[in-house]
């Protein structure tokens, strides 16, 4: 008899047992996205289903109690077996106790904290965002279920332009300007997956003021995420070369030499956005670009007042100089190209015969 048969026999025996496990998860997942309501879920809908009712809190204020069984059907949170007693903790009993607060703000203000439970990361992230900030003294600013939702929450990027007509809410003159841009109007009306939207540029939850000197300092690095990455600007026929020269640039090295010695003070060494804007970022073609050619000396002149077009022409877009963007500087930079390097070669064979006529010399006289 082959003792040796249960330790051969051992990997088939595991391969069932893990097949029997995958099979029978995917068929609880299966059962569970097909199952109606949970029991405590179906108890409190068979009241709240009720498109009439509502209450009125002591600010006047009228709160609708309706939930949408089909919308709350289609949630993340209700496939997931996540039932309402997970958020509304202190309601045990039917009647429920009275509630205790003001006004509508109030109240969400106070359910908010619920989803720390959960997304206890995501909940702390967002404490050090400028809108925890904001909020110790303005009651209005938001809260994760102003942009996520209570009871209908969904994933916040299907479709894409949901994030920024999220984040509209509150900022709508902005988001007017970003529908408009380069950016806004190839999401918006193209459904472009590529461009950045809001929180591409400002975060997610942990959202920084973009008013600080950090935020300035670090905004070509920004822009650089999407606009020095060669497979993506290869796409739409832009250069991929445009930190780089930057960087190299009178004003990126300004910025860099700012940044690494004292980060804190305010300069105003130019970045991307003292150019080209902010949220109204529109091609160089476009007549109400700032980088326009019939803008583009105004846009220099914010900066260095008095200097005439002569300064512009001197610009090379961002470009290597090249003969497509810049023949007469391509020429002139190829010209010396190779008057540099002819006249440094010259420069040594001449230095180098003469010292080899020095020392011929000094030989001789010392025969």
């Amino acid at each position: 008899m082959d003792k040796r048969l249960p330790t051969r026999a051992l990997p088939k025996m595991l391969l069932v047992v893990l097949l029997g496990v995958a099979f029978t998860t995917i068929y609880s997942w299966q059962v569970r996205a097909d199952q109606p309501p949970q029991e405590t879920e179906a108890y409190c809908l068979s009241c709240h289903s009720n498109p009439n009712l509502k209450m009125t809190l002591p600010s006047g204020e009228e709160l609708p109690l309706y939930i949408d069984p089909a919308e709350l059907a289609r949630s993340i949170h209700s496939p997931l077996g996540i039932e309402c007693e997970a958020c509304h903790t202190e309601i045990k009993t039917y009647p429920h106790t009275k509630i205790e607060y003001a006004s509508r703000r109030e109240l969400s203000r106070s359910y908010y904290i619920s989803c720390k439970k959960c997304h206890s990361a995501i909940y702390e992230k967002a404490q050090d965002s400028v809108h925890a900030q904001v909020a110790i003294e303005n009651p209005s600013a938001p809260i994760c279920t102003d942009c996520h939702g209570s009871h209908y929450v969904h994933k916040p990027d299907q479709p894409r332009t949901l994030i920024s007509t999220t984040c509209a809410t509150c900022h709508q003159q902005i988001y007017q300007q970003y529908e408009t841009s380069v950016h806004g109007a190839a999401l918006i009306g193209e459904g472009n997956p590529d461009v950045p939207v809001c929180t591409d540029c400002h975060g997610v939850h942990n959202i920084h003021d973009p008013r600080t000197v950090q935020f300035r300092v670090e905004s070509p690095e920004l822009c650089a995420k999407c606009h020095a990455d060669a497979e993506l600007m290869g796409k739409y026929g832009l250069s991929a070369d445009v930190y780089d020269i930057y960087s190299l640039s009178w004003h990126g090295v300004d910025l860099q030499v700012y940044k690494s010695r004292w980060p804190t003070i305010w300069h105003d060494s130019a970045v991307c956005t003292d150019c080209h804007g902010v949220h109204n970022i529109r091609t160089t073609s476009d007549p109400q670009s700032s980088v326009n050619p019939v803008n583009l000396l105004a846009t220099c002149q914010k900066c260095h007042p008095g200097v005439s077009s002569n300064w512009t022409d001197a610009w090379t877009g961002h470009y290597e100089i090249s003969l497509e963007h810049t023949p007469w500087l391509f020429y002139v930079n190829a010209f010396y190209n190779s008057l540099v390097p002819l006249v440094l070669w010259l420069a040594g064979i001449y230095v180098l015969l003469q010292i080899l006529r020095n020392t011929v010399d000094r030989a001789r006289r010392s025969l």
